[in-house]
């Protein structure tokens, strides 16, 4: 969308929109969903806050939903690290993942991060390992899987929760392999030429729907619950095409459409 001047926005702008948290995890779930129950834990050390996962209704069908959120105020968002998940997060997710697949409960991920956490207790409980896994993991299940970026969409944070049939992005969205300041910091040795970054990393969501890296654009905005339930009728069409592919091929296309990349 434009500014009132018409002009389009730079991808740094997009950038720094995606950052003011448009929308939270807990507002989305409510929008699309009805009846979600929330279940904690990975069975192994802890539950994570940083992601929310469970069981819901699409439309009336159950399915599994696990967002990244961000927290909304200055304690959430220090108690989720601002949505940077912990290794135990990614290990709840996985669990969740896997029980669906039991029950054959479609699975759909929201994802807004600007990376998994790279705190020294991350390391030390095994970050890589559990994004790898979760990687692994979505690769095996054989259900139908959506993910949907909804502000940011950083690195192999993001990744391991966007392993799927098909990715969608909000148009104010970013998805990238790094943040445009870490870029500057390697490409440029300077961090404040983000902006020039911004612009060569190919970010923005129209921008990777033409490279056939994401499969929709998805217009939102704050309050829009006419977009809500175009989204929602989207979506439930969307899972039952892909629930009606036999699972054979289901699972050929999702591990065709990365190994394009």
């Amino acid at each position: 969308m434009g500014r009132l001047n018409k002009q389009p926005l730079t991808p740094m702008e997009v950038v720094k929109q995606a950052r003011e948290d448009q929308f939270n995890a807990q507002q989305l779930i409510d929008e699309l969903f009805t009846d979600f129950f929330e279940l904690h834990g990975d069975r192994l050390s802890g539950d994570d806050a940083s992601i929310i996962g469970g069981l819901a209704r699409l439309m009336g069908r159950p399915v599994t939903v696990i967002a990244i959120d961000k927290g909304q105020d200055l304690a959430g968002k220090l108690a989720k690290r601002n949505g940077a998940p912990l290794p135990s997060g990614y290990h709840k997710a996985q669990r969740l993942m896997r029980a669906a697949a039991q029950f054959k409960r479609p699975i759909i991920t929201l994802i807004n991060t600007p990376g998994a956490h790279p705190g020294r207790e991350a390391e030390q409980t095994g970050q890589g390992r559990a994004i790898a896994q979760s990687i692994l993991t979505s690769f095996e299940l054989p259900v139908p899987m959506l993910a949907i970026i909804y502000g940011e969409g950083g690195s192999g944070g993001a990744l391991a929760l966007a392993v799927a049939d098909q990715v969608w992005m909000f148009d104010r969205a970013v998805y990238s392999i790094l943040s445009p300041e870490g870029f500057a910091s390697i490409l440029f040795k300077d961090a404040k030429r983000a902006e020039e970054a911004a612009e060569l990393m190919g970010l923005t969501a129209p921008e990777l729907h033409t490279r056939g890296i994401i499969e929709e654009v998805i217009p939102m905005h704050r309050g829009s619950h006419r977009q809500f339930k175009y989204l929602r009728q989207r979506l439930a069409t969307t899972i039952t095409e892909l629930q009606n592919l036999p699972t054979e091929t289901l699972l050929a296309q999702r591990r065709k459409r990365f190994r394009n990349f």
